[in-house]
């Protein structure tokens, strides 16, 4: 009989960053957006703590939610896909006590890893201003207490620093250094300003790095490849695909309430058998066979 065990999420995604290639991760704020980021051929992707925030509870990006309402989305999102999830988990919700409990929380609802940020609480979105940091040696200590407290040591542990805005860039290195040291796997330095930003981290903090390339913020836009070239190993699009759906939905909410039928959006729309398709209702169909003993095709 095979011992084989299939490896963890953790153990997946780090085996991606081990390679050479970037790997580009895409933001998923629920099942739907994540199964489509898997369909497109990604190998990872990330749960956005702001498009979460935004598409949940239609509220902005200021610790709004809780962490069990996160985990609960980071469940689904993880569920609905064979590709590793890491998630943000904001400020890991409180101090280091807390920090232990979110990891866990994370951990089972089978994510890849998380990130979580140096912000005093309630935090900012990464590229607004008046965002306020921690001290360096509080959010070590919570680095320390995230890698004590995963159950599987592949899951990875990520610390961004938002230190760039209120402190400085210098501030920034010395934090993603000590960082590091105090355990994180991966560095996410936010909200960078320029391409010459990116290239001085790179060389200042050895150990691997994510890039969030953010739309009308901080960050300029630097394709994948420029990322690569400059030493990154993660790029994340934390909300790229949610504000695209809001600008359809928009576009087309205003058609119909002006025109009355939505005849005009049918080649824009996914086709119910295309929706069955995404969401594996075939198979469904297939248990209430075998189990239940009767079944309709639902395109009958």
């Amino acid at each position: 009989m095979s011992t084989h065990l299939t490896p963890s999420p953790g153990r997946r995604l780090r085996e991606l960053l081990a390679r050479k290639q970037i790997l580009m991760a895409p933001g998923a704020f629920d099942a739907l957006s994540a199964k489509l980021i898997e369909r497109a051929g990604f190998e990872a992707m990330y749960m956005t703590g702001g498009g979460t925030v935004t598409a949940l509870a239609g509220l902005p990006d200021i610790g709004l939610l809780s962490v069990t309402e996160m985990a609960l989305n980071a469940r689904y999102i993880a569920n609905a896909v064979h590709t590793p999830v890491f998630a943000d988990a904001d400020t890991g919700y409180g101090n280091a006590l807390n920090v232990m409990r979110t990891v866990r929380e994370y951990e089972q609802a089978g994510l890849a890893g998380l990130h979580m940020e140096d912000q005093v609480s309630p935090k900012r979105c990464g590229h607004v201003a008046g965002k306020e940091c921690i001290l360096l040696e509080e959010m070590a200590g919570k680095i320390r207490a995230a890698v004590a407290a995963r159950s599987d040591p592949d899951f990875v542990i990520i610390a961004r620093t938002d230190a760039r805005a209120p402190l400085g860039f210098d501030e920034a290195v010395k934090r993603g250094r000590a960082y590091a040291a105090a355990g994180a796997d991966v560095i996410f330095p936010e909200a960078l300003q320029t391409r010459e930003e990116f290239a001085d981290y790179a060389r200042a903090v050895r150990v691997p790095l994510l890039a969030n390339m953010a739309e009308f913020g901080k960050t300029p836009y630097l394709s994948a490849s420029e990322f690569e070239d400059l030493g990154y190993a993660i790029v994340i699009y934390a909300t790229s695909g949610l504000r695209v759906a809001l600008r359809a939905m928009e576009a087309f909410y205003a058609e119909l309430k002006a025109r009355g039928t939505q005849t005009g959006w049918l080649d824009r729309m996914f086709t119910r058998a295309e929706l069955y398709e995404l969401i594996g209702y075939s198979r469904y169909t297939e248990f209430e066979r075998e189990f239940v003993g009767d079944a309709t095709d639902p395109l009958a």
